[in-house]
């Protein structure tokens, strides 16, 4: 790739996650302050993530493999996607927010798979290529936190006045600019692979379920679906959590999270080949359970130390679960069922699995609530980590160790 294109990709990329970012850590709090939602409120906005995910394959094997260039169409869902932010932006209720959020999500979903496609798409060695523009994404995601706590919306101050508002019309100016930027990026048009008959079955890595008849690779994946309902609990109450007690510029710091995840992703490869995949996925379930553990008996004062640790652990959890479970899907998959079985994975987590968690830590959240509407975090937080350790004993009684040939 020259200059000019990886400067085009690298932007793309910064702005698709930045746009997420923007909006997505601290929505369960603006949800809770602006618009007085409930806690099982909060869990249905965020399962407008599994239900992008769901109908995901059906946008993109369906309608942009086959007809329109991947740039285009990515242009159009941002350019729609800054409208709807515009509308969040100046909702009064939860009755109104809620419908403008799942139309935009079933939208924003399927851009994760395009922006990898116009990357792809431009290189000659996207094993070597590709985390170069990708790391883009990665800073975007920080950059918006950043901002949100440069800002002053997500402290005590800025609650009271409601300034968290803003950042959903940042999420809608950002949406905008990628909108125009998208067509200018480098031409992607329809994979001739994609022309002849459209598979449902392919698109949604039904083709896949044979791998199920590995007893390793099943323990795998109803692991990967159990371990979705900790990580849900991550997403939808580590913002209100931090907010409610009080840890400054909470929005800033859960970037950590981020950063982390580039430092454990340069480990991965190392740890990986080194310990192989049974130890790699080990380490991932017992960093959730401390996670949690951290989070439940952590504070805003003394007891900091521990919250901070505890986002650290994100890219430790995430990568060396997810990451590597993609690594050893594609291991397991051949050449055969390669992207059915990703989209198989991603179907089972990102949607059911989390899909569950959301729905869990909705009612778990609310039971766990005390006569004058504050939440009793410990026992919250408790849970996710009991979970962790539960799967963490399943896969370790299940699961027996196994090679994994990087070059399948």
């Amino acid at each position: 790739m020259n200059i000019n294109t990886k400067l085009r990709l690298s932007i793309m990329m910064f702005l698709e996650f930045f746009i997420w970012s923007s909006w997505f850590v601290t929505m369960g709090t603006f949800l809770g302050s602006n618009l007085m939602a409930k806690d099982q409120d909060i869990s249905l906005a965020f399962s407008t993530q599994s239900f992008g995910a769901i109908i995901a394959p059906f946008i993109v094997g369906l309608i942009a493999d086959r007809y329109f260039h991947a740039q285009r169409i990515l242009g159009v869902i941002h350019l729609i996607g800054a409208g709807l932010m515009y509308l969040l932006y100046n909702s009064q209720d939860f009755s109104g927010f809620f419908p403008i959020l799942l139309v935009y999500m079933i939208l924003f979903m399927p851009t994760l798979a395009l922006v990898n496609s116009i990357s792809f798409n431009q290189m000659k060695d996207p094993a070597k290529e590709f985390s170069a523009i990708r790391v883009w994404g990665t800073i975007g995601w920080i950059a918006a936190g950043l901002m949100i706590s440069i800002m002053s919306w997500d402290s005590q101050e800025g609650l009271k006045e409601g300034l968290l508002r803003n950042t959903w019309l940042m999420a809608s100016i950002s949406s905008l600019a990628l909108g125009l930027v998208s067509f200018a990026l480098p031409h992607t048009p329809p994979q001739p692979r994609t022309t002849g008959d459209f598979k449902l079955s392919e698109a949604l890595g039904f083709d896949a379920l044979s791998l199920l008849k590995h007893k390793n690779y099943s323990v795998f994946f109803i692991s990967s679906i159990l371990i979705c309902i900790p990580l849900a609990f991550y997403y939808q109450s580590t913002s209100p959590f931090l907010t409610e007690i009080g840890l400054d510029n909470s929005t800033g710091k859960m970037a950590m999270g981020q950063v982390s995840e580039v430092v454990f992703m340069l480990a991965l490869p190392i740890f990986f080949t080194r310990f192989g995949i049974k130890k790699t996925l080990i380490v991932a379930m017992i960093a959730w359970a401390v996670r949690y553990a951290f989070f439940a008996f952590g504070d805003a004062d003394e007891g900091a130390w521990m919250l901070l640790i505890g986002i650290a652990l994100h890219g430790l959890c995430y990568d060396f679960f997810f990451v590597s479970g993609q690594i050893y899907t594609d291991a397991h998959a051949g050449a055969k069922y390669k992207s059915s079985a990703q989209g198989l994975i991603t179907l089972a987590t990102y949607g059911l699995g989390m899909l569950i968690g959301f729905w869990a830590a909705g009612l778990i959240s609310n039971y766990y609530t005390n006569e004058v509407g504050a939440h009793i975090w410990k026992s919250i937080w408790l849970i996710p980590s009991g979970i962790s350790v539960l799967v963490l004993l399943l896969f370790m009684a299940l699961f027996k160790k196994e090679q994994i040939n990087s070059h399948q």
